[in-house]
């Protein structure tokens, strides 16, 4: 009786163990998995980072010149609004490893709508140009402009797409069963965002 039940204890032992190493293999590898794909970002970034370097070289009056339309209050709120979604964010990630399933969903809730105030931010900057005719064809400055910034857009909403579902994933408790890999997947992508707009801000609001 005793070495049936050592048996049993060994068997479980060993599921447990082979659950989690298999829980930390799915970790790694979908943190591998976004880090790759983050690295296909940064080169997709990184080739227009490179063709402003070279446009603003060749053109420097242009770029001094036209950057002075760009609403630098409404540039400057955004960038403290991201930087605090990267904040809130964080939090988020924290408390879903501590399995704290409220704070989780407040503070996923806090850098969703950090991201949509971002966007409503970006939407009256992109009206007042559009109405006084200042479009992507006006000259290379503000072809590069809408370029840069809208992509960076499209990439928002995809990350408050994501977080989104990371709310709703929270909501059904599946980060309190132990699957809190997509709360930190979803936030190296976040931060990926908040990374772009850093270098974007200084790039076409501060020029000379």
């Amino acid at each position: 009786m005793s070495t049936t039940t050592a048996e049993h204890t060994d068997h479980s032992h060993e599921h447990a163990h082979g659950h989690g190493l298999g829980e930390r293999i799915t970790h790694l590898s979908a943190k591998f998995g976004m880090w790759l794909f983050l690295g296909t970002e940064i080169l997709l970034f990184g080739g227009l980072f490179a063709a402003y370097a070279i446009y603003r070289a060749r053109y420097p009056e242009m770029f001094i010149e036209y950057h002075k339309g760009l609403d630098l209050t409404k540039g400057t709120i955004n960038t403290f609004i991201l930087l605090f979604s990267s904040f809130t964010m964080a939090l988020a990630v924290l408390y879903a490893q501590r399995k704290e399933q409220a704070k989780t969903t407040l503070y996923l809730g806090i850098t969703f709508l950090c991201g949509a105030a971002f966007a409503v931010m970006k939407y009256f900057e992109y009206s007042y140009k559009f109405e006084h005719h200042i479009y992507p064809d006006k000259n290379i400055f503000y072809a590069v402009y809408f370029m840069t910034t809208g992509l960076h857009m499209i990439h928002v909403f995809l990350g408050m797409g994501i977080i989104l579902a990371l709310i709703i994933m929270n909501q059904q408790g599946k980060f309190v069963r132990g699957r809190d890999t997509a709360v930190e997947v979803g936030g190296l992508y976040w931060h990926l965002v908040d990374l772009v707009w850093i270098y974007l801000f200084p790039l076409l609001y501060l020029i000379g």
